[in-house]
């Protein structure tokens, strides 16, 4: 297996790791907070909206099995990249979209994505495309949120 990483802020976590999780050569999904200044934050912490962190989903994939531009591909149908920290009723800088990338060929397939994309919205996509930052994993309780609900997804 060629296991890579791939990190995105679509929104609420918990219907954008739902909606990962489905797609085979998917291996995990993991949602947790990235791109702010503060180490180690919590839920509650992010949710003050001063941390500068987005919820995200760090998805690992199988490299042999599933490219990353399917990924990219998959990410701009689940959310609406034109709100500008905004989606459907959760507001503030961590429900920005935002692709955080690991290495300069996934800037490429993002930005060449984000440009294809593009004819498709009616507003211009706000997603920042920025580098990869330390990924902090979210509590437990937010892992598989929604499965461990029975639902397999929320207003994304």
């Amino acid at each position: 297996m060629a296991l890579e990483k791939a990190t995105f802020g679509a929104g609420c976590f918990w219907g954008v790791e739902a909606s990962f999780r489905e797609i085979p050569g998917v291996v995990d999904a993991a949602v947790g907070y990235e791109g702010g200044h503060m180490n180690n934050p919590t839920y509650q912490d992010v949710c003050t909206d001063e941390t500068g962190h987005a919820e995200v989903v760090e998805v690992t994939f199988d490299a042999a099995k599933l490219n990353y531009e399917t990924l990219v591909e998959h990410f701009w149908k689940m959310h609406d990249p034109t709100t500008k920290d905004r989606q459907g009723p959760d507001w503030g800088k961590q429900y920005r979209s935002v692709i955080f990338v690991h290495s300069p060929e996934q800037e490429r397939i993002a930005r060449e994505s984000l440009a294809k994309a593009q004819p498709g919205f009616k507003k211009p996509i706000v997603t920042q495309i920025e580098p990869a930052k330390t990924f902090y994993r979210a509590e437990d309780y937010h892992q598989q949120y929604l499965a461990k609900r029975g639902q397999k997804h929320c207003h994304i």
